[in-house]
């Protein structure tokens, strides 16, 4: 029977130069996360359903990859690394009281629409930050992503900044229930502005409320954006939100990173368990997020084990087309040195082949 050579839409086998650069490129992301003191972790690539369900607010059912096991249990392939990690210090960490700063590689699968274009098998790398909920740890991990950008090679990169608690006090201020918010979280995501307009109108709400709700999408530009709409507020919910917001921002000041940062009140997530900020990294060459992160400090409560935590991922595979795209070199690992031997000096060639990898030479032996 012939055998289809063929991969499926939306994977891809990856190898000689590409996959030097990949493995390079993973190098200098995993050592610029370690040299803030993370630890790895990893966990299963297949986790009961319940780890993604909907009340989780991760990826909705249609796009996971589910199957069952011999028992009838439900599984699927993790799409998304964060509620993994939180499952796991829930259940390893329970009662550390210190900062958990963890982080993770390996692939995720997402059933995307084969007409979306988009890889369903991506590399992705990432960090969480545990048991720690100032606002100097929402600083370090933005700086972290854009000190792991610069690593990488890249110098033209904006990462946005937003904060779900301002969307979510807004609603909690009008009386919009639970299900009616993530709808129009979801529009405003999308940047459906027509359909979201149309909902907000369609709201029993005062002028006020259904301006400011309106205007959520408009919201973008440096920090005097949000200075210039806290007058405005008067829940103590979205106040809070953009005060921490600006706070933040004086950190990465003195971090020198301001150059690099905006702000958006229009980034939402459709990942539910989001509830700070929230944060984006955007570069040329490709069509879609770099980077994405941000504050969960429910998700583990999900578990049974309430921490406070904050994270970032960044797709490799994504980062390799930027760079490609951008003319940015990737230094790899020099090519093996073919040492040619033949019948009648075979052995002498083994012994200097060895000798020249104790030495930390890539060799290859090559009949003449």
């Amino acid at each position: 029977m012939k055998q289809n050579v063929h991969t499926p839409d939306g994977v891809r086998d990856i190898y000689g130069d590409e996959e030097k650069r990949k493995l390079s490129v993973e190098n200098i992301v995993k050592s610029t996360i370690y040299s803030y003191g993370y630890e790895d972790i990893q966990t299963p690539t297949f986790e009961y359903f319940d780890v993604f369900s909907k009340e989780i607010g991760t990826t909705p059912s249609r796009e996971l990859y589910k199957f069952f096991d011999k028992d009838g249990d439900t599984l699927v392939l993790r799409p998304d690394f964060t509620p993994s990690i939180a499952r796991c210090v829930s259940k390893y960490f329970s009662d550390e009281k210190n900062p958990i700063r963890l982080t993770y590689s390996g692939n995720t699968f997402i059933n995307n629409h084969s007409l979306q274009g988009k890889l369903k098998e991506v590399t992705q790398i990432g960090c969480e930050l545990m048991n720690d909920d100032s606002i100097a740890a929402d600083a370090e991990m933005i700086h972290l992503v854009i000190d792991t950008l610069k690593a990488s090679g890249l110098t033209k990169f904006l990462l946005v900044v937003g904060q779900m608690d301002y969307f979510k006090g807004l609603c909690e201020e009008a009386g919009i229930n639970e299900e009616d918010e993530r709808e129009l979280r979801e529009l405003i995501s999308s940047k459906n502005f027509f359909r979201a307009g149309e909902m907000i109108n369609s709201l029993n709400l005062d002028e006020d409320r259904k301006n400011l709700l309106l205007k959520t999408g408009e919201l973008f530009g440096d920090i005097s954006v949000i200075e210039g709409l806290k007058p405005s507020i008067k829940n103590q919910r979205s106040l809070a939100a953009l005060d921490r917001l600006t706070k933040i921002y004086e950190i990465l000041k003195a971090y020198g990173d301001e150059s690099y940062v905006s702000f958006d009140l229009g980034i939402l997530s459709k990942y539910n368990y989001y509830t700070g900020i929230i944060f984006k990294a955007y570069t040329y060459g490709i069509g879609d997020v770099l980077v994405k992160g941000g504050r969960y400090d429910r998700l583990l409560e999900s578990f049974g084990n309430p921490k406070p935590a904050i994270g970032f991922m960044v797709v490799i595979d994504d980062l390799l087309l930027a760079l490609r795209e951008q003319g940015i070199s990737v230094k790899t690992r020099e090519a093996a040195i073919s040492l040619y031997y033949n019948d009648s000096n075979l052995c002498d060639k083994i012994k200097e082949a060895s000798e020249m990898r104790k030495e930390g030479k890539a060799v290859k032996l090559i009949h003449e």
